[in-house]
This record gives C-alpha cells, sequence and structure tokens, in this order.
C-alpha cells in the first residue's frame, strides 16, 4: 500500500532548507538540509501518526537529497510525493 508524504516549505537560504513534513498538514514534523554540509536532520518527529516519524523522515530526505543533487538545488514551495 502506498503512503504519500507532505514537504511544507518553511524558511531557505543560501545556507539550508527548512520543510515540515509528514502524512497531512495536520501531521507534521520538521526536516533540515544543510545545503553547504549535505546534511539533514530531523528537527522535529511527526507525532500521532499510523506509521513512526523515521518512515516520513525517510523518505522526505530521500526527497530534498533528489532535490539538491538531481533537481539543481531546486526546493519547491510544496510537494507531495508517494511512496
Amino acid at each position: 500500500m502506498a503512503s504519500f508524504v507532505l514537504l511544507l516549505k518553511d524558511y531557505e537560504d543560501e545556507e539550508k532548507v527548512v520543510y515540515h513534513f509528514g502524512p497531512n498538514e495536520q501531521i507534521l514534523g520538521k526536516i533540515e538540509l544543510n545545503k553547504k554540509s549535505e546534511t539533514i536532520r530531523e528537527i522535529e518527529p511527526v507525532l500521532n501518526s499510523t506509521h513512526e516519524s523515521k518512515f516520513y523522515f525517510d523518505r522526505a530526505a530521500q526527497r530534498l537529497a533528489r532535490c539538491l543533487y538531481k533537481e539543481g538545488g531546486v526546493f519547491p514551495d510544496k510537494t507531495t510525493f508517494e511512496s
């Protein structure tokens, strides 16, 4: 069964980009990608979900890495994808 992951951009500058992430707009955690060091960290976990926060974090991190490497560092304001 497929799951949807929502990413909503909260903040971006030349050093980092921060997104809210989770299954929907009511259940969100927060993730940060540091563009300089190319590291991703979970700022706030997704709570009250049918899946553990790691499930959504892993998928959100994959999407952010794709934006950084394959899409030339373009980070959309909002994206929903199926995993």
